[in-house]
């Protein structure tokens, strides 16, 4: 989005228009929810191995118009699919179904699961991050879906723990093994600043982008899901190589405790491919630190 395109809609424009189409597919005023997605700057496929990353809140959302309603129906409309999809709350039967209202389902599940109870609700989705370009517009419905059904209930929630039950969400319910970090960002960016995240102990920087910075994300169009394919695969590979390094190196919890000469020293152990995995791992880590070190510098 250009900053200084004076016809882009603004944030209260995006959500009096939610909340007039609310208005006239269930007749009720409602609440309004959104959650960002992200970019990241720095730091690929190291969470899930407990490394560092370094990702920003960008200002496209997901935006959800939301009321309570008296059964314990959950009824999801998606503005941008024109679908609508419905689940009875008090049934735990439900599966996913390779559908985009798999993740505001997951995160429902989820929710019950970690032992809060939901009232019935109709959610009005909208999101303006594109679907499948690497911006996490799905971190960013999980996130504002559960802001949307834990107010609604009257709960309130830490938000690294709302961060944990939505990236759970996806890894079990959706079906995609991907790390925190996406939840985590949507949870705690900030506005011109990227957020230093230590995957394992969840201990998280704001650093300020310098002002001479701009971001510029571009679409390469080749598209992006994170429940199928590679990414999955690239996680089981890490995976296989941090059994193979264990049993040569006992203390290790994940790949992001492996060091370059360790790795080298120990080569033999390992394929080609995955003596590639974790090398990126190990040296990507190194990069993230230096990455922020860098902003931090530029203050």
């Amino acid at each position: 989005m250009n900053a200084f395109d004076q016809s882009e809609p603004t944030t209260k424009e995006k959500a009096l228009s939610l909340a007039q189409r609310f208005r006239s597919q269930f007749g009720t005023d409602c609440a309004i929810y959104r959650a960002p997605g992200r970019v990241n700057l720095i730091g690929d496929h190291t969470d899930y191995n407990d490394g560092y990353v370094m990702p920003a809140a960008i200002d496209l959302h997901c935006w959800i118009a939301a009321l309570h309603r008296p059964d314990q129906k959950l009824v999801l409309a998606s503005d941008n699919f024109q679908e609508s999809y419905e689940i009875d709350l008090a049934d735990d039967s439900e599966r996913r179904s390779h559908s985009w209202h798999d993740y505001p389902v997951g995160v429902a599940m989820q929710l019950k699961r970690s032992g809060y109870r939901l009232q019935g609700a109709n959610l009005l989705i909208r999101g303006d991050v594109p679907i499948g370009a690497g911006l996490s517009s799905s971190a960013a419905i999980e996130v504002a879906t559960a802001y949307a059904l834990m107010d609604l209930a009257g709960h309130t929630i830490d938000r690294i723990e709302m961060a944990r039950i939505s990236q759970k969400a996806e890894n079990e319910f959706v079906g995609a093994n991907c790390g925190i970090m996406d939840q985590f960002v949507s949870l705690h960016g900030r506005r011109d600043h990227a957020l230093m995240l230590d995957c394992r102990s969840l201990e998280y920087e704001l650093i300020p982008i310098p002002q001479s910075t701009m971001l510029v994300v571009c679409n390469t169009m080749v598209k992006h899901a994170v429940a199928t394919g590679e990414y999955n695969r690239r996680r089981e590979e890490c995976e296989e190589a941090l059994r193979l390094l264990s049993a040569v190196l006992p203390n290790l919890r994940a790949l992001r405790d492996v060091n370059l000469e360790q790795l080298e020293r120990h080569r033999s152990l390992l394929p080609e491919t995955l003596w590639r995995r974790v090398h990126h791992v190990v040296s990507e880590n190194g990069r993230v630190m230096n990455a922020a070190a860098a902003f931090r510098s530029a203050e």
